[in-house]
C-alpha cells in the first residue's frame, strides 16, 4: 500500500511540473505584451506640432543648408510660353536649286550632332532630266564637236597663208574657234556636272533628312545648321501692353539662368498673342533644341516687397499647399505656409508666410519633408 501511494503521488508530480508552466504570471514591470518597440528618440521624426526634429548628424548626413530671409524691393515678374528657334545670323538652311538624285559628299553624309564648317561640302545633287532633254544636248554637243573641227582645220589653213591673207582673217577664225571650244565646255558641263551643297555657314548639324540614293526636288530642306551657344527665344504675350514694359528677361534652363536680350515684338498676333522676340546666348544653351518650348520670365518696371527664396525650397504639404521649411532651432525645422510670384525662373519671390531674419532651407528641403 505504501509503494501504490507514493507512485500516486510521483505521478502527481510530473502532471503539475507539465501544466505548471502554462499558467505562469510574470511579475509586475516584466509584462511586455504585443506592442511594438518604441521608436529611438535621438533619430529624425516628426513631432505633433507638424514639425521636424532633425539631429546635427542627420543633418550633415542629408546635406541640409539653409538662408537668412531678406527682405529686397524685387521686379514684378511674368511667366510666359516660349519656343526656341534657329538665330538667322548663326544658323543655316541646305536648299538644292535642282531635282536630283543624292550622292555622298567627300566625307560622306553628315548626321545630326555633326560639327562642320563653313564651305564645307556635306553633299552633291546630280541633276535629273528627261530623256528628250539629254538627247537634245547631246546632239547640240556633236554639232559644237563638228563646227570646232571644221574651225581648227580653218585655222590651220590660213595660218600657212599668213604671208597672203589679212591679219584680221586669222584673227577671226581663232575667236570662233575659241568660242565654239567655250560652248562645248557649257554643253558638256550642263550633262556631266552635279550640284555641291555646302554649309552656309560653322555649326551642328541640328537635322538631316537625305540618304544615299534619294531623289530630291528644288528647294526641298536637307540640311538645317545651328550654332548651339546662339538660339533665338520667342514668347507669347497675352497682354500686348507688356511689350512697353519689358526689362530684363531670363532664361531657366535646369538650376541655371541665362540673361536674355529684347529685340523687339512683333506687330501682329498669333493665337491671339503677341510674339516677343529674345537673344539668348552662352554655354548653358547647348542642353536645347530647336522647337524645344521653355519658360520664359519678363521683369516688368514695377516692384513689389518680398523675399527673394530658390524655387528648390518650395514644398508641398499634406493639404497641398505651398510651405518652406524654417530653421527655429538647432534640430527643429517648421512649416511656414507662403504665397508666392515668378522672379526669374532659380528664385520666387515670397510675398506673406515669411519675415527677414528667417533661416530657410535651400538644400535637402525635399528630404525634410519626408521625414514621418
Amino acid at each position: 500500500m505504501k509503494c501504490a501511494s507514493l507512485h500516486r503521488l510521483a505521478s502527481l508530480g510530473v502532471v503539475l511540473a507539465l501544466v505548471g508552466p502554462l499558467s505562469a504570471q510574470a511579475g509586475d514591470g516584466h509584462d511586455h505584451g504585443d506592442a511594438p518597440a518604441a521608436p529611438s528618440a535621438n533619430g529624425p521624426q516628426r513631432q505633433p506640432d507638424g514639425s521636424v526634429f532633425l539631429p546635427k548628424p542627420a543633418q550633415r548626413q542629408l546635406g541640409v543648408r539653409t538662408m537668412v530671409a531678406a527682405e529686397a524691393e524685387l521686379p514684378r515678374s511674368v511667366e510666359l510660353n516660349g519656343k526656341v528657334l534657329m538665330d538667322p545670323n548663326a544658323g543655316g538652311k541646305v536648299q538644292p536649286l535642282n531635282a536630283g538624285r543624292i550622292e555622298p559628299g567627300p566625307r560622306g553624309l553628315p548626321n545630326p550632332g555633326q560639327v562642320v564648317r563653313k564651305g564645307e561640302v556635306l553633299a552633291f545633287v546630280t541633276p535629273s532630266t528627261a530623256p528628250i532633254e539629254r538627247s537634245n544636248q547631246s546632239a547640240q554637243l556633236a554639232e559644237l564637236r563638228a563646227a570646232k573641227s571644221l574651225a581648227d582645220k580653218r585655222v590651220a589653213r590660213l595660218k600657212e597663208l599668213a604671208d597672203t591673207v589679212p591679219r584680221k582673217d586669222i584673227e577671226a577664225a581663232e575667236s570662233e574657234a575659241a568660242s565654239l571650244a567655250e560652248r562645248m565646255s557649257a554643253v558638256g558641263g550642263g550633262l556631266a556636272t552635279r550640284e555641291a551643297l555646302v554649309a552656309p555657314v560653322s555649326g551642328v548639324i541640328a537635322s538631316a533628312h537625305v540618304v544615299a540614293g534619294q531623289v530630291v526636288d528644288a528647294r526641298e530642306l536637307l540640311f538645317e545648321i545651328i550654332d548651339p551657344s546662339r538660339l533665338r527665344i520667342e514668347a507669347l504675350a497675352f497682354e500686348p501692353s507688356l511689350a512697353a514694359n519689358v526689362g530684363n528677361a531670363t532664361l531657366a534652363v535646369g538650376d541655371q539662368r541665362v540673361p536674355l536680350e529684347y529685340l523687339g515684338a512683333a506687330r501682329s498676333l498669333r493665337e491671339q498673342a503677341l510674339p516677343l522676340g529674345f537673344r539668348a546666348q552662352g554655354e548653358a544653351l547647348n542642353s536645347l533644341a530647336v522647337g524645344q518650348p521653355v519658360r520664359v520670365f519678363v521683369q516688368t518696371k514695377q516692384k513689389l516687397k518680398g523675399i527673394a527664396v530658390p524655387v528648390a525650397s518650395l514644398m508641398k504639404n499634406p493639404a497641398n499647399q505651398t510651405v518652406v521649411w524654417v530653421k527655429t532651432a538647432p534640430e527643429r525645422f517648421e512649416p511656414r505656409s507662403i504665397t508666392t510670384e515668378a522672379l526669374d525662373g532659380v528664385n520666387v519671390a515670397v510675398t506673406s508666410g515669411l519675415k527677414a531674419g528667417d533661416r530657410i532651407a535651400t538644400q535637402g528641403a525635399t528630404l525634410i519633408n519626408q521625414v514621418r
